[in-house]
């Protein structure tokens, strides 16, 4: 075959991950924290044995090679009963990063997410504009945190990330990761109403001011940080 024609159908294998899989959760979160801290943002800390159950509950997306190397991984959660999915940990391989990959593994969760639970309002948190961009793709648009669950629990997987401070010093209304929403109810509106909305976000159009808001969104929260700090270290000197 020309190389030309070679495509990512052809080199990688994207699937529901089962008990066959289980041998690569290590692998897996360790490459989890790596990217975490090249990033300098992180992604909620999972165990190997937390991505094992996913694996066992049908709740997980692999990506292999056609030679059975590893290449990506993701899988869902669940809040507040069901009303809220969570596609979480996407993690692709350095070696396999831009290849296209990360969008057939986010599709593939993004379906598999809307056939267990048709009536959820899918959610992510990210500080990745290629995310924002898969996401965008895939119906989802920018959300205030209030739209996301009020769970403890959904908040505490942000419990590992270096940041975690800046959400919980601001009651979780403002920190660097940028909520999005998909709403299946309104999705079906804009499919039965046959056109666009003058008022959908287009990520093509608005992405360069998302970029710029986002910088200086980072500037401003982390000079706060900064403050706060040279605050609390002051008052330690002077007590």
């Amino acid at each position: 075959m020309n190389n030309s024609a070679i495509t990512s159908e052809d080199l990688y294998i994207v699937q529901v991950a089962n008990e066959s899989h289980h041998y690569l959760a290590e692998t897996i979160c360790n490459e989890m924290a790596e990217s975490a801290k090249a990033r300098g943002t992180g992604i909620a800390k999972r165990s190997p044995d937390y991505l094992i159950e996913k694996m066992d509950e049908g709740k997980a997306i692999v990506a292999l090679t056609n030679t059975g190397e590893w290449v990506g991984f993701c899988y869902i959660e669940t809040w507040e009963h069901g009303k809220f999915v969570a596609n979480s940990g996407l993690i692709v391989h350095p070696e396999h990063r831009k290849s296209g990959i990360a969008t057939r593994i986010k599709q593939k969760a993004f379906e598999l997410s809307r056939k267990k639970y048709p009536d959820a309002k899918i959610i992510g948190l990210t500080t990745s504009l290629a995310v924002m961009k898969i996401n965008s793709d895939l119906g989802y648009e920018p959300t205030t945190f209030s739209e996301l669950p009020a769970d403890d629990a959904f908040w505490k997987g942000c419990s590992s990330c270096v940041n975690y401070d800046v959400l919980t010093r601001t009651n979780r209304k403002h920190c660097l990761c940028t909520g999005m929403l998909f709403d299946p109810v309104e999705a079906k509106k804009k499919e039965e109403a046959g056109n666009k909305k003058e008022d959908e976000w287009d990520f093509l159009t608005e992405s360069p001011l998302y970029e710029r808001w986002m910088r200086f969104k980072q500037r401003i929260l982390l000079r706060r940080e900064e403050r706060r700090k040279k605050k609390l270290e002051e008052a330690e000197l002077m007590a």
